[in-house]
């Protein structure tokens, strides 16, 4: 079982929204085959709360306006430092890069394979991902 094609739509949106507004480290993961509750993972993160509001925001305009979503549940959006955004099919966590360095979700899903994203998205990438995966070896 892998992701549904409604699951890899909102990936891509979610991944650009972010994108769009310098979001670091942008990664997805299929999850489907280790939970029921959704098929995708999407991770990033920003180095202030006021960053991670604004792709908070991004991500839900662009989710409601391109794909017709809206999410089912949305937590942590008072604190400004984890934000999770539920849409059933895929779960959107936009952390200060503070929290992303602590909690390391990516350790976590490692085993999960990684949806690939569009080349623009990842294009301004800074270097925590390559920083945390050696330290992690």
């Amino acid at each position: 079982m892998t992701a549904s094609e409604r699951a890899a739509q909102l990936v891509r949106i979610a991944a650009e929204a972010a994108g769009d507004k310098l979001a670091d480290d942008i990664l997805a993961y299929d999850v489907s085959e280790q939970l029921v509750i959704t098929d995708a993972f999407v991770l990033c993160s920003a180095p202030s709360d006021r960053q991670v509001r604004a792709i908070v925001d991004e991500v839900e305009k662009r989710l409601r306006e391109d794909a017709g979503a809206k999410p089912v549940r949305r937590e942590g959006e008072r604190e400004g430092r984890w934000v999770l955004l539920d849409y059933a099919d895929i779960i959107v966590h936009i952390q200060h890069e503070e929290d992303r360095m602590f909690y390391a979700l990516e350790r976590l899903w490692k085993d999960c394979p990684l949806i690939e994203l569009p080349e623009h998205v990842t294009a301004h990438q800074n270097h925590r991902a390559r920083t945390v995966g050696s330290a992690s070896e």
